[in-house]
């Protein structure tokens, strides 16, 4: 079953690429990997097609899948399409605390915004909140980790949360990062209040009050709509 899918993703993204297109998307993701010239809509419908003829009936043969895929991918279309994989409503049973662990070597690996910001919002963020006594104190310690990806994740897990948002957590892994000069980390930061704003614009507002070490871009992304 993976062989035969993995197969056919590969054969599917040439069938649909446009090779005139890849060199231009390359250089504006500034990837390494090589792309087949696949715009996201027609990913959609050919994922569509994919996930509708190739049914995972066993949940490790499914996270076989995806981790081959990923591992495997010699063109980024193929790590996109293990990302929608790991998405698609048919297997949201499936997820699950134990794959945090695949999650971080996403992350790690992925190393870039296209694939952790997903990565960070859709699949660790709903774990988040599902096992916040396992998952609070690990998202603490990634927002010390070294790999500025993973600090990215810590303070963007909430970005889907609303009034379930940890104000406790959100505000840890935001301190944690916030003398870093990384553009991506500052601009998670400002991206990370912004969207807390919807539902606590006050609490925003005091939060970039009471901090003055927010670097510019961090406070003018947390106060855009407010």
């Amino acid at each position: 079953m993976t062989v035969e899918f993995i197969d056919a993703v590969r054969a599917g993204l040439v069938e649909v690429g446009n090779p005139a297109r890849a060199p231009e998307m390359q250089r504006y993701m500034k990837s390494d990997l090589p792309f087949r010239g696949v715009p996201k809509p027609e990913r959609t419908a050919l994922v569509r097609t994919l996930f509708a003829e190739h049914v995972f009936t066993d949940r490790a043969v499914w996270i076989a899948a995806v981790t081959e895929l990923w591992r495997d991918a010699e063109y980024r279309e193929e790590r996109y399409v293990a990302l929608d994989l790991l998405a698609h409503k048919r297997y949201a049973p499936w997820d699950g605390l134990d794959l945090l662990p695949l999650y971080e070597e996403m992350i790690v690996t992925g190393a870039w915004w296209d694939f952790v910001d997903e990565i960070a919002a859709r699949r660790v963020g709903p774990l988040v909140l599902a096992h916040p006594d396992v998952l609070t104190p690990a998202m603490r310690a990634w927002a010390g980790d070294p790999d500025r990806w993973k600090r990215r994740t810590s303070v963007l897990c909430q970005l889907k949360a609303r009034d379930a948002t940890d104000t406790d957590l959100l505000t840890d892994t935001i301190e944690s990062t916030v003398d870093d000069p990384d553009f991506f980390l500052r601009k998670a930061i400002g991206w990370a209040l912004r969207e807390y704003a919807k539902t606590d614009p006050d609490w925003v507002r005091h939060f970039v009050d009471i901090h003055p070490e927010l670097s510019p871009l961090s406070r003018r992304e947390a106060l855009k709509h407010l």
